[in-house]
């Protein structure tokens, strides 16, 4: 009865962007509390916006706003890129099918880029130094997706612009983002390989050092700066009380600068590639790992934490072109082909779920997994549903057509699937490296530990939704907060008779 449900067509309209974060300063006399993980989450949400993003206008006006930083580069030729050493080695993003010059350049800007380069008519990758030799400007020879009339560089070869505009102060104030205070770790200059000694240290001292070091973590330590990646030598797991570091920069009053044995820690905007290559698996795979979930409970972007955690592309029981278009190389075989890591499926009939030899089962608490659903299917992957559907039929029509079906998709799951690992979606945000491992050891495939730290640096992807949409009111009736109530202890239950951890408890209203 359910199966209609799936077959949904995909739209995808806004643009695959991360929003950028702000930067935090460090917490110098700020800070009286002495609970370093609740301070670090208020940190991580709020702040200011960083100096260079402010007044810019909305994401979702980013296609046809005109003006801008973009207009301000400068052309400065065809270079050779490869895959295994990138040229460019900052933020990148793709879009094969609406990838403009324009679009690209200003990506790259507003993070506070010094160049942005186009590769293959589709991609875009931004960096602070070109590190590759130019090429003949005829070999810069692909269209644009989303322009015809512009280049996007070739196969293994990138336009690049230099982006002139504000570039001193969008670089300074660059959207670096406050991990915390950490002890420092042993053997210090294998986990944290650069290092110059800094007498006036500020916070943008450091990080500008470690971005043009190609780094993306700067670690204060009093009058040193120091550039590492995360790894098992220095793994940011274990946050230490935010006043350990509390110790004054020399050159900024209301800056904390750490101390030679606690260092505070930024990630700048240095994109990780540890963990950015992948590729379909080399031999044929045994087993078919399907990663089942009801529409809306994270599916995507759990597919691309375990792209990056792995290494290999992941497949999907449908086509959709929009997330092949994002780069989902996987989507486009047959889910048989056995050439993917695990298959994405919402199904859950009895037959569709005993064709996998194992599962992991992606459960989100209903009422979000509802919403980002209805949103889905109202305003693409990352759109949202326009205000006269939330308040028409459709949404009281949504819900109690999907509702029920949330409780038997796990429950058919639970049933008939053999060998069922559940990871919560709400666990999977909290604590990405625990249940990542979890995930990647069901799929057979070795963990490798620095790879996953790498993961958990960048683990938004383009897969989210900006919150800038929130809906002023509350969506559900009293009579559908009763029925899902019943769904959730139904769900509860079940999950607790197999001997697994129930639902989270913040799926029950309390």
């Amino acid at each position: 009865p359910y199966l209609g449900v799936m077959q949904l067509s995909r739209g995808f309209k806004a643009a695959a962007t991360m929003p950028a974060g702000a930067r935090r300063h460090g917490p110098w006399f700020k800070s009286t509390s002495k609970e370093p993980s609740e301070r670090g989450k208020s940190r991580d949400n709020g702040g200011p916006r960083s100096r260079a993003l402010r007044g810019r206008s909305g994401r979702e006006k980013e296609e046809d706003r005109g003006e801008g930083w973009g207009h301000q580069a400068r052309y400065v030729g065809c270079y050779e890129d490869n895959t295994r050493q990138r040229t460019l080695r900052g933020m990148s993003f793709f879009d094969y099918k609406k990838m403009t010059v324009f679009r690209c350049q200003d990506n790259c800007a507003e993070r506070g880029y010094l160049y942005a380069g186009l590769e293959f008519g589709a991609e875009c990758y931004c960096g602070h130094k070109i590190q590759a030799s130019n090429a003949s400007e005829s070999e810069c020879n692909m269209e644009c997706k989303g322009e015809r009339s512009n280049t996007c560089g070739g196969i293994n070869r990138l336009s690049i612009y230099r982006l002139e505009l504000a570039q001193e102060s969008a670089r300074r104030y660059g959207s670096a983002i406050f991990r915390g205070c950490f002890r420092q770790p042993e053997n210090l200059s294998i986990a944290l390989p650069a290092s110059q000694l800094m007498l006036n240290m500020s916070v943008d001292k450091c990080v500008d050092f470690c971005t043009e070091k190609e780094f993306p973590l700067a670690a204060l330590a009093g009058t040193t700066c120091r550039c590492g990646f995360p790894s098992t030598r220095f793994p940011l797991h274990e946050r230490e009380d935010e006043q350990l570091c509390a110790h004054k920069c020399a050159a900024e009053e209301f800056e904390s600068c750490g101390s030679a044995e606690f260092l505070l820690v930024y990630q700048t905007q240095v994109q990780d590639n540890r963990c950015m290559d992948r590729r379909f698996l080399p031999s044929r795979a045994k087993q078919l790992v399907a990663l089942a979930s009801f529409p809306g409970a994270g599916n995507t972007w759990a597919r691309h934490l375990i792209e990056l955690a792995t290494g290999f592309y992941t497949g999907s029981y449908y086509f959709d072109g929009s997330l092949y278009n994002k780069g989902f190389k996987g989507e486009r075989d047959h889910w048989r082909s056995g050439r993917t890591i695990c298959i994405k499926t919402h199904e859950s009939g009895q037959k569709e779920i005993e064709s996998f030899d194992s599962a992991i089962l992606l459960i989100r608490n209903p009422y979000k997994a509802l919403m980002a659903e209805f949103n889905r299917k109202y305003g693409g992957h990352i759109g949202f549903a326009a205000h006269a559907h939330w308040k028409g039929k459709e949404w009281p029509e949504f819900v109690a057509n999907y509702a029920p079906w949330w409780a038997t998709h796990t429950l058919d799951w639970l049933r008939y699937g053999k060998k069922v690992l559940v990871v919560h979606f709400e666990d999977l945000k909290r604590d990405l490296f625990v249940q990542l491992q979890r995930m990647v050891a069901l799929l057979g495939v070795p963990a490798c530990e620095d790879r996953l730290l790498c993961v958990e640096g960048q683990k938004d992807g383009n897969f989210k939704r900006s919150g800038l949409r929130k809906l002023e009111y509350d969506p559900y009736t009293p009579e559908m907060r009763k029925a899902i109530s019943g769904y959730i202890r139904t769900v509860d239950a079940a999950l607790k008779l197999r001997n697994l951890s129930g639902v989270p408890e913040d799926y029950l209203p309390r």
